[in-house]
């Protein structure tokens, strides 16, 4: 028996943005703030949880960006930036690199990577990333990082998103 042929594109969704914006919110996420020093020397910063591991073997992690994000020049030309994982108490700073119009960095501690990136105090993990590749997709930039350097707390409690909202871990 002969498989059917492959489609060429898929069909048109049968679920509002709305929708599925829910739908994805159901899935609990780590939070992060990803990291850089633009060309300028202006520091660029944002809340992201679309991250993720890609490879051991080279070491590669991806995270997304919205097309119209006012740091996409930033990111997209820059060689380096930092993936911060969150701990658990800190929420608010989750919440200042999520806000629009504010200095992100308005009395956030932070010590700079091997390439300038900033590397956030009390992160759970730090991984320093080579700028590898770049894929758009739809509305948003697919970043692809190679990581150079990384670092972790162990034991240390991450901050988690479900749903709309934060969380911390509780052990089962």
């Amino acid at each position: 028996m002969t498989p059917p042929a492959r489609a060429r594109s898929a069909i048109p969704p049968d679920f509002s943005s709305q929708e599925f914006r829910q739908a994805l919110g159901m899935f609990a996420t780590g939070v992060t703030v990803v990291t850089a020093q633009a060309h300028d020397g202006t520091l660029v910063g944002l809340t992201a949880n679309s991250f993720n591991s890609v490879s051991l073997a080279p070491p590669l992690v991806l995270w997304s960006l919205a097309q119209k994000a006012g740091s996409m020049e930033a990111f997209s030309r820059g060689a380096h930036y930092a993936i911060n994982i969150l701990a658990a108490d800190q929420q608010a700073l989750a919440m200042q690199f999520a806000s629009k119009d504010i200095d992100r960095y308005a009395g956030v501690n932070f010590s700079r990577g091997a390439h300038g990136a900033p590397l956030l105090a009390g992160a759970v993990a730090h991984f320093e990333c080579f700028n590898r590749s770049q894929y758009e997709e739809g509305d948003h930039v697919i970043f692809v990082g190679e990581v150079e350097r990384c670092s972790h707390r162990a034991g240390a409690a991450p901050l988690l998103y479900h749903g709309g909202k934060f969380y911390t871990e509780h052990p089962l």
